[in-house]
């Protein structure tokens, strides 16, 4: 039996933590503790420090999980000496003073669906059919649409300090039919970290289209960390 038994799981932009509402039931009933971060999207460093808030309740070693943009959060987190382990669900996996904004700048410029005010990015109801979640019913787009968080814009430029995965063993799966974060990017980065690579014939949410693609590459992660 593996000594992990909590799974803590990163949100990425326009989300927030009930994006593993698919994921959280089938981790619990193969046994394990499951918490999900709320990131305020506001800063870097405001995420970095939700996320080690839960951390922090913690006395075991975990697993963590990121999305997206939640791929940047746990590779600043992950040195804290709880977590055994690295999940990126189409990451973000930046090294020593990237970005973003410098990684997704490798393959194109920003979609029109993205419209920024105010500081905050927000995406349209277009963008989300389109961009993020092509791949999911009509109900699940508007939901996404109508309870997204926009990120605060600043955040594409913040830069990374300490790439944990430099460090800890990771996996990575790349989503095949993402719109969002271009594949070939995710592959690059899982290449680049050495990371342990599956594939799913999925858009920018594989949690709410292939959650047991996602249960399966965390339960690997335990198993292998």
């Amino acid at each position: 039996m593996s000594r992990i038994k909590t799974i803590i799981l990163v949100h990425g932009f326009w989300a927030d933590a009930s994006c593993y509402r698919e994921v959280i039931p089938r981790l619990h009933s193969t046994g394990y503790q499951v918490m999900a971060v709320q990131n305020p999207l506001t800063s870097l460093e405001d995420d970095i420090a939700a996320t080690q808030r839960v951390l922090d309740r913690l006395n075991q070693p975990c697993i963590l999980v990121g999305h997206s943009w939640g791929g940047f959060v746990i590779t600043e987190v992950g040195l804290d000496p709880r977590v055994v382990g690295l999940v990126y669900l189409a990451g973000l996996a930046p090294d020593i003073d990237e970005s973003m904004l410098d990684l997704m700048s490798r393959y194109g410029q920003p979609s029109p669906h993205f419209q920024e005010e105010a500081g905050l990015i927000w995406i349209s109801p277009q963008g989300i059919r389109e961009v993020l979640a092509q791949d999911l019913s009509d109900q699940q787009q508007a939901l996404l649409y109508a309870t997204q968080t926009p990120p605060a814009a600043a955040i594409t430029t913040a830069k990374a300090k300490q790439p944990a995965w430099h460090h800890k063993p990771s996996w990575y799966l790349v989503t095949q039919a993402d719109q969002a974060m271009p594949p070939p990017l995710q592959a690059e980065l899982a290449q680049r970290m050495k990371a342990q690579t599956m594939m799913v014939s999925s858009g920018h949410f594989p949690m709410l289209s292939h959650p047991m693609t996602v249960v399966n590459i965390i339960a690997a992660a335990v198993l292998n960390s």
